[in-house]
């Protein structure tokens, strides 16, 4: 139900192109808001019926009768889900690792799903026992541009993602439209031997000014290698993240959000991940290696899961536990290789991600819970 689209949204939209590829119909509620979920259903979204509503509270008549599987994205509105949980199966996709919501956030779900062992050990360790024990996982949901069409050009757009509910990002969002035709809108070059990236929505569950008041200094040491930010967020993450790269602030470039983010793993060298532990899987982490495009994250769950160490990427220290000198030793061992890791050398580890593998799991799943009609709601 939420307005914007990030990684929940992109999972959702996989997770009903999976029901359909097994055999099932689903019926998908969006908020009103949500327009673009009207876009991605011409595109390819088969078997998935569309429902715009105001609020969750609104599901309970949309529904043809009582046994109907209903599966909410994170933990819903405790009225509705005990409301719901009467009449229907309910279950739920969990999104982020519970160490920071009360335990008994999934009370009343029949069976919830964690979409990596992080989350998962997350639940456990909250004594959570209508938990999954497997984690689903997730797909890579895109496609690596040919190498005819991989340096197509793109221009810089705006930083800002603003949030509406927040009164100055309410009256930036107004004001923006009038200032922006006046700001120039370059295309995008490399300017470095060595691209580094940011390909995420400022939120801050990604934590990137934490991070960056530990890597910018060193970043700052390497002046032949560039930061390049594609993504928006509100007004304080935005603000605060520059604040946190003013150490190394001429290596670093914002582009704004740019909808083809194929396109821009084919522009730049390594992706980098924000701090791990309020990520539940990261998304944007497998989507670069599945174009190839290698990836640098700390050395902890979830990325621990995603990124194999020299063969998909590098996994370094936590810099808040050296002050960031294992990253001042990665960057300086990129700065002097002539060869860096290539995900495409590592197929075992990219087939955990794909698409046939997680129809696969969800199958079993769905074998072990016994769902035994074809069609479901």
């Amino acid at each position: 139900m939420n307005p914007y689209f990030g990684g929940g949204e992109v999972y959702t939209r996989f997770l009903v192109l999976a029901f359909s590829q097994i055999g099932w119909r689903s019926v998908l509620f969006v908020h009103k808001k949500a327009r673009y979920w009207q876009q991605l259903q011409r595109l390819q979204m088969p078997n998935c019926e569309l429902l715009a509503i105001e609020d969750l509270s609104e599901i309970e008549s949309h529904l043809p009768g009582p046994g109907q599987k209903i599966i909410s994205h994170g933990a819903i509105d405790t009225r509705i889900r005990n409301q719901l949980a009467q009449h229907h199966r309910l279950f739920a996709m969990v999104h982020m690792p519970l160490y920071d919501f009360a335990p008994d956030s999934y009370a009343g779900y029949e069976k919830i799903f964690a979409v990596s062992a992080y989350v998962a050990a997350s639940l456990k360790d909250a004594h959570v026992d209508n938990a999954w024990p497997e984690p689903l996982y997730a797909v890579a949901d895109i496609q690596a541009y040919p190498p005819e069409k991989a340096l197509q050009p793109f221009q810089k757009n705006s930083p800002y993602d603003w949030d509406k509910r927040k009164g100055r990002d309410l009256l930036c969002f107004y004001i923006e439209p009038w200032i922006r035709p006046l700001l120039p809108r370059p295309y995008y070059q490399r300017r470095s031997p060595i691209t580094l990236a940011i390909v995420s929505r400022l939120t801050p569950i990604k934590q990137f000014p934490l991070l960056f008041s530990w890597l910018a200094p060193v970043l700052a040491e390497f002046p032949h290698i560039s930061l390049d930010i594609f993504g928006a967020g509100g007004y304080a993450s935005v603000r605060d993240l520059r604040k946190a790269l003013r150490p190394a602030r001429a290596q670093v470039r914002f582009w704004g959000f740019q909808p083809d983010v194929a396109l821009i793993y084919s522009h730049v060298d390594f992706v980098l991940s924000g701090l791990p532990e309020q990520e539940a899987l990261g998304l944007n982490l497998l989507e670069a290696q599945y174009c190839n495009t290698p990836v640098l994250a700390v050395n902890a769950p979830p990325f621990t899961e995603t990124v194999v160490h020299g063969k998909t990427g590098y996994l370094y220290t936590d810099p808040r536990k050296d002050q960031g000198q294992d990253f001042r030793r990665l960057l300086q061992q990129l700065q002097d290789r002539t060869s860096w890791p290539q995900p495409y050398s590592a197929p075992e580890h990219l087939e955990r991600f794909s698409f046939s593998t997680f129809c696969r799991r969800l199958q079993t799943t769905i074998h072990q819970l016994h769902w035994d009609q074809l069609h479901g709601g």
